[in-house]
């Protein structure tokens, strides 16, 4: 026994599928419970049979169409005929065709979108636009000076891609251009522009795009007014530049685009510079250069000689001549005071000199005085200290000699006169070399300057030089 269908999709199964006429019939029973529904689209295919006419009624933004039945009452009845591109409203009821699965709708009215309705739509569209920033003077790029390729979108064999083409290469003959023929009216027209933009916005070597088109009437302008081409051209890298219709025309794409031209001639104009302007501006700077560069030599040529003409300039080494005389004359100031300093210090040095040898010891003995010492190198300070027959030695200003007292210090009474000569006189008859030793010389008094000689040794019982 065989198992029953399932009531719902969702219900289906590998074991339990449900057959095609099952889906079909669902499908239709769905539809058929659609309302009836009123539709906007553009006519593509138009095919009246008999008392009912076939038509395709395109979406003018993407490529989706839908076949559409329509008696041919109902067209006959619009106040303009039927035509294939034209824009048009229907009321219909969608219907599912279960044997070959296919969607239809089968229209009741059909009327003409009128040229007020398509203005007011695209006036609706650009103010969205611009509240998204679209037009903002902000994104636009500049067109470049001297483009490397140009990217051409205009219709097939059409007078604006000559006028575009010719006007560049008159203003520049090298100009390179890459050209897409599209078609630029009817229902393809605004996905074949966009294909052709897409394309030569992917190319490096593209540095700006022009979409030109020649004028034409409002509704075969409208492509260009479309809201997937505008998207299209603000999303573009390349610099776009719109030349569509006349200037009196202004679709939405002159809006969106980086630079508007009039006409497609303007276009041309605009895309390129102008070679003979350009050279002309080039000898132009070149000739200001030039003067440039001849009143500068003349200025520096003018310095130079009043340089040359002045004096120091006559007699180059008149100013060295001066420096070495002043040179000279601070070495000679130098050496004299060098000198002068030299002759006080030397002086100073003899003055200081004559000082020491006139303190010194040995200047003392030149004046005939004696150094007395015992034998173990003492001076002898008092006479209290030699004692008789004791062998001193005395200092004189050339050499010394050895001399004995012959009576002792303060023990004994003065001698008188006569033992004094006696004294004397056994001195003198000492044996050769051998001196009585005079008394040393005492330390100065207090006052007495340092110079002055001591006073001979008291007692007379030595001998005195």
């Amino acid at each position: 026994m065989t198992s029953p269908l399932p009531d719902k999709a969702a219900e289906t199964t590998a074991e339990q599928p449900w057959p095609v006429r099952v889906l079909s019939l669902k499908i239709s029973d769905y539809v058929d419970r659609m309302s009836q529904l009123w539709v906007e689209g553009q006519v593509v295919q138009f095919n009246p049979r008999g008392g009912t006419a076939f038509l395709t009624l395109r979406d003018p933004d993407v490529d989706m169409s839908l076949s559409v039945s329509v008696p041919m009452n109902a067209v006959n009845a619009m106040p303009i005929p039927l035509a294939q591109g034209a824009r048009v409203v229907l009321q219909a009821k969608p219907t599912f065709w279960t044997k070959r699965g296919t969607l239809q709708l089968e229209a009741r009215q059909i009327r003409p979108v009128g040229i007020g309705d398509l203005l007011a739509r695209v006036e609706i569209l650009k103010r969205t636009l611009a509240a998204e920033g679209v037009f903002d003077a902000g994104r636009k790029r500049p067109i470049p000076f001297l483009p490397h390729r140009v990217g051409l979108i205009t219709g097939r064999n059409s007078a604006a891609e000559k006028d575009v083409v010719e006007n560049a290469r008159r203003r520049w003959p090298a100009v390179v251009f890459e050209i897409r023929e599209v078609a630029v009216q009817g229902t393809s027209a605004v996905t074949e522009v966009v294909e052709a933009l897409r394309e030569l916005d992917a190319m490096p070597s593209v540095d700006v795009i022009v979409i030109a088109r020649g004028g034409g009437a409002l509704e075969e302008l409208l492509p260009f007014s479309n809201e997937a081409m505008v998207r299209a051209v603000a999303q573009a890298r390349t610099p776009v530049i719109s030349a569509i219709g006349h200037d009196v025309d202004t679709p939405l794409l002159d809006l969106v685009a980086d630079w508007r031209a009039s006409t497609p001639t303007d276009a041309g104009k605009k895309v390129v510079p102008d070679a003979a302007h350009e050279r002309a501006l080039v000898d132009a700077a070149r000739d200001r250069v030039r003067r440039a560069l001849v009143r500068r030599v003349e200025a520096e040529r003018s310095g130079l000689r009043s340089l040359v003409s002045r004096p120091v300039m006559a007699d180059p080494v008149a100013l060295v001549r001066v420096r070495r005389q002043e040179v000279a004359a601070l070495r000679a100031r130098a050496t004299t005071r060098i000198e002068a300093r030299l002759h006080r210090a030397a002086d100073q040095a003899e003055h200081l000199r004559r000082q020491v040898v006139a303190l010194s010891p040995q200047s003392t003995l030149e004046r005939g005085y004696a150094v007395v010492q015992h034998r173990d190198g003492r001076i002898v300070m008092d006479q209290d200290d030699v004692g008789v027959g004791e062998l001193l030695r005395v200092r004189v200003a050339r050499g010394d000699f050895g001399v004995r007292p012959v009576t002792a210090g303060a023990e004994d009474a003065p001698p008188k006169a006569s033992t004094r000569r006696t004294a004397t006189r056994k001195a003198t008859s000492a044996p050769a070399g051998k001196a009585a030793s005079p008394r040393p010389p005492r330390p100065p008094r207090a006052g007495q300057r340092p110079d002055t000689p001591p006073e001979p040794a008291g007692g007379g019982d030595a001998a005195t030089p």
